[in-house]
Parts: structure tokens; C-alpha cells; sequence
């Protein structure tokens, strides 16, 4: 399914089925390319300067990064945006 489809089935849903799963295709995404980038949460983490707590937070949907903080996830990753919000995969 291309990301125009998988993007109206979500929106399709109620408010809180969006925000939960946009939220989580984001905590997967983020995971999957750090360990395609074969990198530690603690080196991602050191690269950008803040507590591996805190990264891991982020993976796991806890809290969420604030868009200063995506910037600094695409450089240590070496990644594009589209590559991060990327809903088809």
C-alpha cells in the first residue's frame, strides 16, 4: 500500500486511532533506521548530546522529540525527512 493509502485509512479513524497510530509507525520507523544505520540508541544519543533515556523514550513512544531534536536525528542519521515520516514501509 502506497503512503497516500495507508495515510486516509489512518485519518479515517477517530482522533485518538490517529494520534496512536501515526505515533507508532514514527517509533518504528525511528528504530528501523537507527539499526539500519547499525548504531547503538547510545550512540545516536551521544551524537546528538542527550541522555540515552531520553532517545529511548522516543523508540519506545514515551515522549516525543521536538523539532529542533528532528533535525538532530536526521543529521546522526544521515537521513532525509522522508525518510523519517515515510508511512509506507
Amino acid at each position: 500500500m502506497d503512503g497516500k493509502k495507508i495515510l486516509d485509512k489512518i485519518m479515517s479513524g477517530t482522533n485518538g486511532d490517529r494520534v496512536a497510530e501515526i505515533k507508532r509507525r514514527f517509533c518504528v520507523r525511528l528504530n528501523d533506521l537507527r539499526q539500519e544505520k547499525n548504531l547503538s540508541q547510545k550512540e545516536v544519543a551521544d551524537k546528538i548530546a542527550i541522555p540515552v533515556s531520553t532517545y529511548a523514550n522516543w523508540e519506545q513512544g514515551r515522549r516525543e522529540p521536538g523539532i529542533f531534536d528532528i533535525y538532530s536525528i536526521l543529521w546522526a542519521l544521515d537521513i532525509e525527512a522522508t525518510d523519517l515520516f515515510s508511512l509506507d514501509y
